[in-house]
């Protein structure tokens, strides 16, 4: 069939158009070609903006996750009649909810910085007192009594060995780390500016989403996009609501033991719980500094003993049933998913692993009705 283009006229004045012959290709090279060229495009764009696809893909996670709640925001902001000041203000708000408890944690370590100096002035003065039930440890109580009090007790080896410590090396760490903090932060802008967006072009996103996908797939893919935003919204509200349970349990156990500052560790130990192996870092450092604030090392022991039976049952029967059960996934699914994901994708992962085994399952569920009504 042939193509038509534009040629000038004879004298320059006008424009005539000519006929161009197509290429010899059948309509079944054409789409894979344009197939091809449209995957080609998809995986340079991906490419190029690799850095950054941590923070899109957050952006869309949140969206899916609130966009109940946002739709409710958006009806009351001016009757839902302004298309950026609903969006704008609920992504402040959501910035603002993420920040608090890191506002809180950060509060809560100046106003206990004066005790930590004095726990160190102690330990310059005096040393680390030798706990009594030390000695009395069967084989090596009494070595281990003796090389306490030569080492940990005697304020001048400590002194010795924190000029020992090489500073360089924390000076190298520390600005290792404030920069890795400056990254973290610039991609948590660009979060707030990817959800902003989506929030405001989400009904449109959506609807051609849905298009895309129903023109690849057909009606199993919207189902399938349906089953994905449930799970989305399953695995955050499942993992936030999990969180907030072991913190809470656990933070019941900092204060019956004794913690000094036990809404701080409550409040880390809730955010943290969210990140492998952050509850566990914050209950082993209350655990380690609870005998320092005149506490014994057997409540240390209870404390982190029933902590860490808190985030055992938490992690793995309490979050998967929570998840499984809104997302409608089998527990070891979820669990799988949960794990796997973590490992696979870090922190990311806990909510995308059970996104895919949900993917995967709604695929094999269409799979099988295919397959029972082919036969019939």
């Amino acid at each position: 069939m042939p193509r038509h283009g534009i040629l000038p006229s004879d004298d320059g004045s006008q424009l005539r158009p000519f006929a161009k012959p197509a290429l010899p290709f059948d309509s079944r090279t054409r789409a894979l070609t344009r197939a091809a060229i449209a995957i080609l495009v998809l995986l340079l764009a991906a490419w190029v903006a690799r850095d950054f696809l941590v923070a899109l893909t957050w952006a869309v996670v949140i969206a899916i996750t609130a966009w109940p709640i946002y739709a409710r925001f958006q009806s009351l902001v001016f009757g839902g009649r302004s298309p950026v000041w609903a969006p704008l203000l609920f992504t402040l708000m959501t910035g603002l909810v993420l920040l608090v408890p890191i506002v809180l944690a950060v509060h809560q370590i100046a106003q206990g910085s004066d005790a930590f100096a004095r726990s160190l002035n102690q330990l310059q003065e005096g040393g680390l007192p030798v706990p009594a039930w030390l000695a009395e440890l069967p084989i090596a109580g009494k070595y281990l009594d003796l090389w306490w009090r030569a080492n940990l007790s005697n304020p001048e080896v400590l002194v010795e060995w924190l000029r020992g410590v090489n500073t360089e090396n924390i000076t190298a760490w520390t600005g290792t780390l404030g920069g890795a903090l400056l990254h973290r932060l610039f991609l948590f802008l660009i979060t707030l500016v990817a959800l902003f967006l989506v929030l405001r072009d989400g009904a449109w996103l959506a609807d051609h989403a849905l298009a895309t996908v129903g023109r690849l797939l057909g009606d199993p893919g919207e189902r399938l996009m349906s089953k994905i935003a449930d799970a989305i919204r399953a695995t955050v509200n499942g993992t936030i609501a999990a969180a907030i349970l072991k913190g809470a349990i656990i933070g019941i156990g900092y204060v019956l033991s004794g913690v000094p500052h036990p809404l701080l560790f409550t409040v880390l130990t809730m955010t943290l719980a969210m990140v492998p192996l952050g509850a566990w870092l914050v209950l082993a450092a209350a655990a380690l500094i609870l005998p320092v604030h005149d506490g014994s090392w057997l409540m240390a022991a209870g404390l982190f003993s029933f902590g860490a039976a808190t985030l055992l049952i938490g992690e793995n029967v309490i979050q998967p049933a929570l998840i499984g059960g809104a997302a409608r996934l089998p527990f070891l699914l979820v669990l799988i998913g949960i794990l796997g994901g973590m490992q696979s994708f870090g922190l990311l992962g806990l909510f995308l692993g059970p996104v895919i085994m949900a993917a995967l399952l709604t695929i094999w569920r269409e799979w099988i009705e295919v397959e029972s009504g082919s036969e019939t």
